[in-house]
């Protein structure tokens, strides 16, 4: 066995079984894990100490960050740098800026929405150390996983290899980095 290790992953033959021993996981003090299953799973993000996301907020700035900027744009271009009186109608006739402002707000919002999405999951990530496991294989069609990694301050090869024993799990294996 190497000395570096990215975490020790346990597999399960039940959907059941996985979130139990997140559940556990989690009441044992790791902080640090991550599931991975062939289907989600309802309740697993909770069992792994996740609520809530940052995602909903930033797409909410992104998108009135949008409003306001389209909106700024055409106010600017009609009334500071190209004023043109067309029928005597004001230069800042807001009523026709509003298309403009709703299609920039949904657009911001959109890309903020998938640019912070592939950001918090550290995607594009061609390689993960879970993949030099063989098992691993079967995570994407009837196996199920939990991984405690190495980073987790609770760590220790010994202990979360015997902790994830007692879990009952039907393979443990090393992952290596």
């Amino acid at each position: 066995m190497s000395e570096s290790l990215a975490g020790i992953m346990a597999e399960f033959k039940g959907h059941e079984e996985l979130l139990r021993a997140a559940e556990e996981a989690y009441a044992a003090g790791y902080r640090r894990m991550d599931a991975y299953s062939p289907f989600p799973v309802q309740g697993l993000a909770k069992a792994l100490g996740r609520e809530g996301s940052v995602i909903p907020m930033v797409v909410l700035v992104g998108g009135i960050t949008g409003g306001v900027g389209g909106f700024f744009m055409e106010w600017f271009a009609a009334t500071v740098s190209y004023p043109i009186d067309v029928g005597g109608r004001p230069l800042n006739s807001w009523v026709a800026f509003i298309p403009i402002s709703f299609e920039l707000t949904i657009l911001c919002a959109a890309l903020s929405a998938v640019i912070s999405m592939l950001a918090f999951n550290r995607l594009p990530q061609p390689h993960h150390p879970v993949f030099n496991v063989p098992e691993f294989a079967r995570a994407s069609s009837d196996r199920f996983f939990l991984c405690i990694e190495s980073t987790d301050p609770r760590f220790d090869r010994r202990e979360t290899g015997n902790f994830l024993q007692s879990l009952h799990p039907t393979l443990i294996a090393e992952v290596a980095p």
